[in-house]
């Protein structure tokens, strides 16, 4: 690793330590040659898909888009940001661990939507109009008619 400070390569490691998630390690180096100290992460490179969108092109998996598009559908409503990274960490975890290079965009919406209507029905119905593309109001309607299907159903239970 090349000093900030100095450009010299001779360095070494002082501390190493684990981060909380496991994902990352955080090192100490001193350089040999300077003897100045600084710090640099170590951390697994990560191969993500690509997604394949409706109209067939294909895009790197993005993690910003994805986060924004449940922020929008959360605003205002009682879910913290912590809970939508975590939620997207373990999506990316999970297309990692599938192996896939491709997968298709209503994937990952479905995988969205099922966990939004968990969460919140408000922000599920928001995420819903956007992404099942409703046309008018009767398929507003509709999707409201079956959470509160879906509501007296488990109050039955």
């Amino acid at each position: 690793m090349r000093c900030p400070y100095c450009s010299q390569i001779n360095n070494r490691v002082i501390d190493s330590r684990l981060s909380k998630d496991g994902r990352m390690i955080r090192r100490r180096r001193e350089c040999l040659e300077c003897g100045k100290r600084f710090t640099t992460y170590e951390k697994l490179e990560e191969t993500l898909p690509m997604v394949v969108k409706r109209d067939g092109r294909r895009e790197p998996f993005n993690r910003d888009k994805i986060i924004s598009g449940i922020r929008k559908a959360c605003q205002k409503r009682p879910i913290s940001m912590t809970q939508i990274e975590e939620f997207v960490d373990s999506l990316e975890s999970h297309f990692q661990d599938q192996g896939k290079k491709e997968i298709e965009s209503t994937e990952i919406g479905e995988m969205v939507i099922n966990t939004l209507r968990e969460w919140d029905e408000v922000a599920y119905v928001r995420f819903a109009s956007v992404y099942r593309q409703f046309k008018d109001i009767n398929e507003f309607m509709t999707e409201l008619e079956e959470i509160l299907k879906a509501r007296k159903e488990n109050t039955k239970s």
